[in-house]
């Protein structure tokens, strides 16, 4: 089945190199299962997961829970106030630890209390025998590798990747003025889409569908005709949302440049994160495929300023679910389509409307084709 993927995408590759215009994904690699197989082994295990926000858990012992391709994690604030992600699995009988999320002195296993410090070590295991003691002196939760950019939360889960940080310098300095590392969380929360998740990406990282899809919410703020592509990274790609003269807007941020004030700047860390970073606010979505036909979105919503009332955030955040119900509602009819018999990869438009969705496409090839790198 992977060899097929691979000839299959080796066929695409070699027509979207020649046939002129830039060609889209063939339509098998949104419904393929043999697709997903092999983007979940060389993508999800082998690259670097947006798990959520440093700011989720600010205190020592704070955590939240989560699965991602059907690995239990704990991710927590230890005593150092250093972040870990670790395994969410008891080292006794493999019993999950920790759920939901809060504030934890120690993770106590409800299965038979063995129980953790806040870095994963083994704090107590009741009632253990000589023998068992014996093997306990390293005894603790695994820890995975993770890494902090820009106030997001990574995990490599098989460990093997490079470094995240030095991959995305260059789109540190298109962020370098919005301190998007020190904004707050004031919302988060997870959904289950009816798309492929690289419909998902390509969806938010192109403005072509602006002004159609989004008419009360978007197309007003960020016209498609003012959509200008940034000069991506082999991982990350982004582009610029200008807003209109006539559109007033509220900046807080007295460090930006008058463009910045004026735009939105949207930009994808491949393989699975999106996010739009206005002067004010930022919005992200960290995607895990759970088929072919479905992605989990755990998605967030930060500020830059802390004294917002709760009446502004929920303005915020309401004005974000709208949006997101409008991309949802449009993706699970794409793929509807895309299990047609009729269904073809099409071209592509112009850079500044889709220039983005070719570098995801570049990076999947380059991946999927050749293998980490």
């Amino acid at each position: 089945m992977l060899n097929e993927t691979t000839q299959t995408i080796r066929l695409w590759e070699t027509q979207r190199q020649t046939d002129g215009a830039p060609l889209s994904l063939p339509p098998k690699a949104y419904t393929d299962p043999g697709f997903l197989a092999l983007e979940v082994e060389s993508l999800f295990r082998g690259q670097w997961l947006s798990l959520g926000r440093v700011d989720e858990i600010p205190a020592p012992g704070d955590f939240f829970t989560l699965h991602l391709l059907d690995e239990p994690l704990l991710v927590v604030r230890g005593d150092d106030d250093g972040i870990r992600v670790l395994a969410n699995v008891c080292r006794h009988r493999n019993m999950i630890v920790a759920s939901g999320s809060g504030n934890a002195r120690r993770f106590v296993c409800p299965y038979h209390a063995w129980s953790y410090h806040r870095d994963g070590t083994l704090d107590r295991a009741p009632n253990a025998t000589p023998d068992q003691l014996a093997l306990l002196d390293h005894c603790r939760l695994e820890c995975l590798r993770s890494e902090i950019w820009q106030g997001f939360i990574y995990v490599n889960l098989d460990g093997e990747a490079s470094p995240l940080g030095p991959r995305l310098t260059a789109l540190d300095l298109v962020l370098q003025r919005y301190h998007t590392d020190t904004m707050h969380q004031v919302f988060s929360t997870q959904e289950t889409w009816a798309t492929n998740w690289k419909s998902l990406i390509e969806n938010f990282m192109e403005g072509y569908h602006l002004s159609t899809v989004h008419p009360q919410t978007l197309a007003h703020m960020t016209p498609t005709r003012l959509c200008q592509k940034l000069d991506g990274g082999r991982d990350w790609t982004g582009y610029r949302a200008h807003y209109p003269e006539n559109f007033d807007t509220e900046v807080g941020n007295p460090d930006l440049t008058p463009l910045e004030q004026r735009c939105s700047t949207l930009f994808s860390v491949f393989p699975g994160q999106v996010v739009s970073q206005r002067a004010n606010m930022l919005v992200y979505l960290a995607l895990q495929p759970l088929n072919v036909n479905e992605v989990c979105v755990r998605w967030g919503l930060s500020v830059y300023d802390r004294n917002l009332s709760a009446g502004q955030i929920d303005q915020f955040v309401d004005e974000w679910k709208a949006i997101n119900r409008e991309d949802h509602s449009i993706l699970a009819r794409v793929q509807v389509g895309l299990r047609s018999g009729n269904a073809v990869a099409g071209p592509l438009g112009r850079s500044d409307h889709e220039g983005t969705v070719i570098d995801f496409h570049n990076y999947l090839a380059s991946h999927l084709l050749t293998g980490r790198n």
